[in-house]
């Protein structure tokens, strides 16, 4: 039965899940790990975020502490996506810190939190995603531009102003005068 139960857990263990025997319950104890995991299907925002399959590394360093096992280093992954004033596409390194205390069960911090203000140990397992996720999406632009100085799109044509003539308009007509111009025609410098 062990080795069934063995069997199902490495099948769990995967390069977002930690197995917190490798570190111990002994406060102090420690292991490092550098990894690359996978990045799931929709791991962004609306405009950018890590392609599906795209790697991200984490080089983390899980702490045994009393409550829990305290992670904590550095995410860093590829961000690609469009350009929110000219539909360009855009792309940017991400690096963030992140630290996250995962609480062992049956402890104080598990007893005395509700469930979403605290990740838990599960099974002797952490699972890195949530929390890696919850970071990176912080850490991201909700409007990320191909340049600062990006003039975006004409609102009358949709043509980027940076391919357009510096005179480049379109005449937009006082809907209070419409019915003039259709009346004696030619437009309202020329009435």
């Amino acid at each position: 039965m062990s080795e069934n139960r063995d069997a199902a857990r490495a099948a769990q263990v995967g390069p977002w899940v930690l197995d917190t025997r490798e570190i111990g319950h002994r406060a102090g104890s420690s292991r490092q790990y550098t990894r690359s995991a996978p990045a799931p299907a929709g791991f962004g925002l609306d405009l950018i975020g890590v392609a599906e399959g795209e790697p991200i590394e984490l080089d983390l360093l899980a702490e045994s502490v009393v409550e829990g096992v305290l992670v904590s280093g550095t995410v860093s992954a590829r961000l690609t996506g469009e350009c929110a004033r000219c539909l360009d596409p855009v792309s940017d390194d991400l690096e963030i810190e992140m630290r996250e205390l995962y609480a062992y069960p049956d402890s104080t911090t598990d007893e005395t939190t509700d469930e979403d203000e605290v990740s838990r140990v599960v099974d002797e397992l952490i699972d890195l995603e949530p929390a890696v996720r919850d970071a990176m999406l912080l850490a991201m632009p909700t409007s990320p531009v191909c340049s600062e100085d990006c003039q975006g799109l004409c609102a009358g044509c949709g043509v980027k102003w940076a391919e357009l003539a510096p005179d480049h308009t379109h005449e937009t007509i006082d809907p209070r005068w419409a019915a003039l111009r259709e009346r004696f025609g030619g437009n309202e410098e020329e009435n």
